[in-house]
């Protein structure tokens, strides 16, 4: 039995350095990375298995390589984002020279396609489309706060430009 295993690893190691040889030195350097967090995947299951590892410890140990992604996701989540970014939307440079709220990118039109007014609507026509929108897609009644968020910050713009 042991010949047996031993013959299937050596023509695995085998097929894998052959592999090996024809890859770009920058595929090496990702297969490099892979081997080794398979390796130590299964180096902390067997650990696991055989009870030297606390099955939480391990659980652990088997998120950290996925904090790599955290930065890829923080733009899923606005708050994130500015953690990482290091930005910051409260500071003195966003509205007034612009001649928009501050910490708005959004345009007098964009805010009127969002709220569905004419560019020529009156503060209590956005008032009102506002409370439309938001009572459909407020995050208390199942909306997100995504849209809750850009809903008022169209009302903002568009308020902010009227006044």
């Amino acid at each position: 039995m042991h010949w047996i295993l031993g013959i299937a690893l050596a023509a695995t190691v085998f097929v894998i350095l052959k592999q090996w040889g024809g890859l770009s030195a920058e595929k090496k350097k990702a297969a490099t990375w892979k081997l080794v967090f398979v390796a130590g995947g299964l180096f902390l299951l067997v650990m696991v298995l055989t009870g030297r590892v606390h099955v939480l410890t391990a659980g652990i140990a088997a998120l950290i390589p996925l904090l790599r992604k955290l930065p890829e996701l923080a733009r899923f989540f606005p708050a994130l984002n500015r953690l990482f970014s290091g930005k910051d939307n409260a500071g003195p440079a966003g509205g007034a020279e612009s001649g928009q709220p501050q910490g708005t990118g959004m345009t007098e039109r964009e805010a009127c396609e969002i709220l569905g007014v004419t560019e020529d609507c009156t503060k209590e026509d956005v008032v009102l489309a506002h409370r439309r929108l938001i009572q459909k897609l407020h995050p208390d009644r199942g909306g997100s706060d995504y849209l809750a968020a850009k809903i008022n910050e169209a009302k903002s713009v568009l308020l902010h430009s009227r006044a």
